[in-house]
C-alpha cells in the first residue's frame, strides 16, 4: 500500500542505492590509483638493504615512468654521457633500480631512495673492470646534488609537459585508458609542480660550495625543509660514511660530530632525511637495515700486503698512540674529541651547522609516535668523533669532509696535502690507498675538489706527520690490514 501510495519513495531509494554504489566506485578508483600500496619483498638481507622501501616513495617519490625517460629527453643536463650513471649510480646485472633506489607502488608505480643511494661504496681495479659493490660502505661516487638539480632542470624546462613525455613513455610501455589519463592531467603536471617546489626548498645550496661525488650536507635539508628552522649560512657538507659492522661500534657516538648516540634512532633520522615522513616510514624494513650492518664485516683490501711491513707498522700504530682513537679497545675511539685538541684542527665548518636548538626540535619532531626521537643532542665541546678504521682502504677520501684523498696524502703534512683533485672516479690506487684522483679520466668522469673553498679545507689531523717516509710506508701498511 505504502509504495502504490508513494512510488516517488522508491525511485528515490534507487536512485540513492545508485549514487552510493558510485560512490563506493570513485573512492575505490582513486584507493587504487592513488593510495593502494605494494611493494617488492627481499629474500636476501643485502638486496633489501639495497633495494626495499623505506618509506621515501610516499611524498618524494616520482612516478616510475617519468624517472624512467628524463635521461633520454633531458640528456644536456646531465654531466656527461651514460644517462643516471653519470651521476655515480651504480647498477648490477639483471637488476631494474639502480642500487640504493627503489620500486613501490604507492597508487601508481614510484621511485624514491634509500639508505644504499649514500651508503654502498664501489670499486675497480681497472678502467675496463665492473664496479664490485660494497653494501654499508661510504658511496664514492653517487651525487645526490646533482641528481636533484638533474631533476629540477628538467621540471623547469617547457618541454617537460604531457605531450612530449607521453611519446617517450609510449616507447616503452602502453597505458591503459585510465592510466594515459592519469599521466596526462594528474602526473606529470603535479610532478613538474612537485620538483620545482623542491628546487625552492633545495635553493640554499646555490650559494655554498657543490657537495660533489660522495658528499652530501646531511642536516641543514633537514633543518630547512622537515623542521622549518630559518635557513642560515651554515656549510655542512660531509663525507659519507660507511655503517657496516655496527655490533664493533657499539656504545660509541654517532655521525661525525657525535650528534646521536642511538643507532635505531640514527637509522631513522636517515630516513626522514631521505623523504620518509612520519607516517610513511618503514620501521620493519629499518629495522631489518639495522640488523643487516649490524653484523656485516667490514670488506678485507683486496690486494697484496707486505707482512713484514704490516708487522710493523701495527707497532707504530700502538707506539704513536693512534690505537687510543682508532682501535677497538681505545680509551678515545668512539668518543667526539675537541676540534681545537693539538693535532686535530680540523675544518669546523661542520660543526657550526648543527646545534642545540636543532636537536631539541629534531627531538620533538615525532611526539605522540611510538618512535619519538629522544637521543639526538648538541656536543660541547665541539669536536669530531675518533672512529674505529675498520674498513679504512674503502673510506677514502679521507678526514670528515673527505678533502684528502688518499692514506699517504694524510701523513704528510698540511700544506704538502694536494690542494685540488678530482673525487668520483672508482679505479683503486693500492699504492696511495686511496683513489684515482688526478689524470685525464678522473677530471672526465669526477668532479674537481677546491680545498680553498669554505667547508673544503683539509688541514688537521697532523697525528703522523712527523715520521720518517719509510715508518709511514710501514704504517700505511699496517692499516690496510684494517
Amino acid at each position: 500500500m505504502a509504495e502504490r501510495r508513494h512510488p516517488w519513495l522508491r525511485i528515490v531509494l534507487t536512485n540513492a542505492a545508485l549514487l552510493l554504489a558510485l560512490v563506493g566506485l570513485l573512492g575505490l578508483g582513486v584507493w587504487y590509483y592513488f593510495f593502494r600500496e605494494e611493494e617488492a619483498t627481499y629474500k636476501l638481507d643485502e638486496d633489501h638493504f639495497k633495494y626495499a622501501s623505506i618509506g621515501t616513495e610516499n611524498q618524494d617519490g616520482i612516478p616510475y615512468w617519468i624517472w624512467m625517460i628524463l635521461p633520454r629527453v633531458f640528456p644536456e643536463k646531465l654531466p656527461g654521457p651514460g644517462g643516471y650513471t653519470s651521476l655515480g649510480l651504480t647498477w648490477e646485472e639483471g637488476k631494474e633500480m639502480p642500487v640504493g633506489f627503489t620500486k613501490k607502488t604507492v597508487g601508481f608505480e614510484r621511485v624514491g631512495i634509500n639508505c644504499a643511494a649514500c651508503h654502498s661504496a664501489t670499486y675497480r681495479v681497472g678502467p675496463r673492470d665492473k664496479p664490485v659493490i660494497f653494501p654499508a660502505g661510504p658511496s664514492n661516487k653517487f651525487d645526490s646534488q646533482a641528481y636533484l638539480r638533474f631533476l629540477s632542470a628538467c621540471a623547469s624546462d617547457p618541454r617537460f609537459n604531457a605531450d612530449n613525455l607521453l611519446q617517450q613513455i609510449y616507447y616503452n610501455h602502453k597505458f591503459s585508458m585510465i592510466e594515459g589519463l592519469l599521466y596526462r592531467y594528474v602526473l606529470i603536471p603535479q610532478t613538474k609542480k612537485a620538483l620545482l617546489k623542491q628546487q625552492e626548498e633545495f635553493a640554499w645550496t646555490n650559494s655554498r660550495p657543490r657537495w660533489g661525488p660522495g658528499r652530501i650536507d646531511p642536516f641543514n635539508p633537514v633543518k630547512f625543509r622537515v623542521l622549518k628552522m630559518p635557513v642560515d649560512d651554515t656549510i655542512g657538507n660531509s663525507d659519507m660514511m660507511p655503517i657496516w659492522n655496527r655490533k664493533a661500534h657499539r656504545g660509541q657516538s654517532l655521525h661525525w660530530d657525535g650528534l646521536e648516540t642511538s643507532l635505531v634512532e640514527t637509522i631513522r633520522t636517515g630516513a626522514i632525511g631521505d623523504g620518509a615522513t612520519k607516517k610513511s616510514i618503514n620501521l620493519s624494513g629499518l629495522e631489518r637495515v639495522q640488523n643487516f650492518i649490524t653484523e656485516l664485516p667490514p670488506p678485507a683490501y683486496p690486494f697484496a700486503i707486505d707482512q713484514a711491513l704490516a708487522t710493523r707498522g701495527k707497532e707504530l700504530f700502538v707506539e704513536q698512540n693512534c690505537s687510543s682513537c682508532h682501535a677497538a679497545d681505545g680509551k678515545r675511539t668512539g668518543q667526539v674529541i675537541p676540534v681545537d685538541e693539538p693535532g686535530l684542527g680540523t675544518d669546523g665548518h661542520r660543526l657550526a651547522m648543527w646545534t642545540k636548538d636543532a636537536a631539541d626540535k629534531y627531538n620533538q619532531f615525532a611526539q605522540g609516535y611510538p618512535w619519538a626521537f629522544h637521543d639526538l643532542r648538541k656536543v660541547v665541546p665541539e669536536g669530531y668523533q675518533a672512529v674505529l678504521l675498520d674498513g679504512l682502504w674503502l673510506r677514502a677520501p679521507y678526514l670528515h669532509n673527505g678533502s684528502v684523498p688518499s692514506l699517504t696524502d694524510l701523513l704528510n703534512a698540511e700544506d704538502a696535502r694536494p690542494k685540488k683533485f678530482f673525487r668520483g672516479y672508482d679505479v683503486y690506487d693500492p699504492a696511495q690507498v686511496g683513489f684515482v684522483s688526478e689524470g685525464a679520466e678522473a677530471a672526465r668522469v669526477g668532479y674537481e675538489y677546491d680545498t680553498s673553498l669554505p667547508g673544503n679545507g683539509n688541514q688537521g689531523h697532523t697525528y703522523g706527520t712527523h715520521l720518517t717516509p719509510e715508518e709511514k710506508k710501514e704504517l700505511v701498511e699496517y692499516l690496510k690490514t684494517l
